[in-house]
């Protein structure tokens, strides 16, 4: 790209965000508007376009999974008792609902994808907050957090994180042991933000009224068979890659939403084209427009670029660059959706590595994993990055996009603004955890 070009596709990104965040018009609107410029001014051509397709596929494949499987637990009942049961633990106390929200969603998240998570935990949530007469965003908001925090437990607990671990070879087991820990003081490092953050919801109290029984399972069978597929969901995201034919968590979402629409139409509880329809097809398509807008901007190869530059910068001294990803790949997460900055940072971090001869070149190359141990807290620290630093505003990470698509068709609208009220001081008190964290990787390694 010619140095006009490069400018050229910095400020039509940048107008986006900005028309985002001043809420000039619909974010959907606005990121597809970007796309058309670029377009028009041969930015993006087909085969850019294609590429966003292939970077854009797994992570939307997720989305589209969790949300028929979603659609098909809606009509078990399940979600109505399971609301009821946690309305009755809360006791009326807004302080108590809060706290069970972080246990209930943080283990969730543990085996399944973070926006998956908030799709299936949201008609619970709209339900408790409803009957305790609070208003739903915040806490639908804290659910996005939430989960993109407890994403850090498991290895496909976040896309990003899967992202990283699959490109190093780290096994599932391997993350338990270097990088669960932190995400779990990501989780609870949130509960003493709460009373700040959420003070009329953490200091309300209201008297609950009697317990209503609730009606019997009108199709027990059927919902016998959902909780079934949703078993095999959770069971292929713990051990798909380890079968024969490696089965990838966006093909288990695949997987997981053909099983229930095959339910759906062979029980006859309603038309297929019915729940397809519900689909949140506006949340799809703003994510695929924000894979090609960034697929612009990694075409610039200003993040490649900085490759070379960090070992100028910093030589061989992979504590400071470990530390500046963090950072800098937060920022970035919270501008760009956090999966196609992981995969252009990708390719600069082992750029970086190459020129430090912490590797040799072929490490460049796919399906290499003989990284060194004192490598680790690099990639680690773009885990934390990516994944914390997605919280910040409404645009970091899928999961905020779906979680303000729901409150949206409940009837609140969610700003840029309102987002990044709760999300970004949890951000900034997580990332620095995170920098703790990898140090203590760093000071045991030395």
């Amino acid at each position: 790209m010619t140095e006009l070009q490069i400018y050229l596709t910095v400020g039509v990104f940048t107008g986006v965000i900005l028309l985002i965040a001043l809420d000039v018009i619909d974010m959907t609107v606005a990121a597809l508007s970007g796309v058309c410029v670029l377009l028009a001014l041969g930015l993006l051509d087909t085969e850019d376009l294609l590429e966003a397709v292939r970077t854009a596929g797994g992570p939307l494949a997720l989305l589209f999974g969790g949300m028929v499987v979603a659609r098909m637990l809606a009509k078990t009942g399940i979600f109505e008792r399971v609301g009821d049961r946690f309305l009755r633990a809360t006791g009326g106390s807004g302080k108590r609902f809060l706290i069970f929200l972080v246990v209930l969603v943080a283990p969730v998240c543990a085996f399944l994808p973070n926006a998956t998570t908030v799709i299936l935990v949201a008609p619970i949530i709209i339900g408790v907050t409803r009957a305790l007469k609070v208003d739903f965003v915040g806490p639908m908001i804290l659910t996005a957090i939430l989960s993109n925090s407890a994403g850090l437990l498991t290895l496909v607990g976040d896309p990003a994180t899967f992202l990283v671990g699959s490109s190093i070879g780290m096994s599932f087991g391997q993350y338990l042991k270097q990088v669960s820990l932190g995400g779990l003081l990501s989780v609870l490092v949130i509960l003493p933000l709460l009373p700040r953050l959420m003070p009329q919801i953490w200091s309300m109290g209201i008297e609950l009224p009697s317990a209503v029984t609730p009606k019997p399972i009108e199709r027990p069978v059927f919902v016998l068979l959902s909780l079934t597929v949703l078993v095999i969901m959770v069971l292929l995201f713990l051990f798909g890659e380890e079968l024969p034919t490696r089965i990838v968590p966006p093909s288990v979402a695949i997987i997981g939403a053909t099983l229930a629409l095959l339910l759906i139409y062979a029980a006859r509880v309603e038309p297929v084209e019915n729940v397809l329809r519900d689909v949140d097809w506006k949340t799809l398509v703003f994510l695929g427009a924000i894979f090609c807008l960034v697929q612009a901007f990694t075409k610039t190869g200003l993040l490649q670029g900085l490759s070379v530059q960090l070992y100028t910068w910093f030589g061989t001294n992979l504590s400071l660059v470990a530390l500046l990803l963090l950072a800098g790949i937060g920022v970035l997460s919270s501008l760009l959706a956090n999966i196609p900055v992981v995969a252009a940072s990708l390719i600069m971090t082992k750029g970086y590595l190459v020129a430090a001869e912490a590797v040799p070149d072929v490490a460049l190359a796919a399906g290499f994993t003989d990284w060194p141990a004192t490598t680790l807290p690099v990639f680690v620290a773009m885990m934390f990055g990516a994944t914390l630093g997605g919280n910040a505003t409404l645009i970091g990470a899928s999961a905020n996009i779906v979680s303000v698509g729901i409150c949206s068709t409940h009837g609140e609208r969610v700003s840029f603004w309102r987002f990044m009220r709760y999300g970004l001081p949890i951000t900034l008190v997580q990332l620095l955890l995170g920098t703790l964290y990898v140090l203590g990787m760093l000071w045991f390694q030395g």
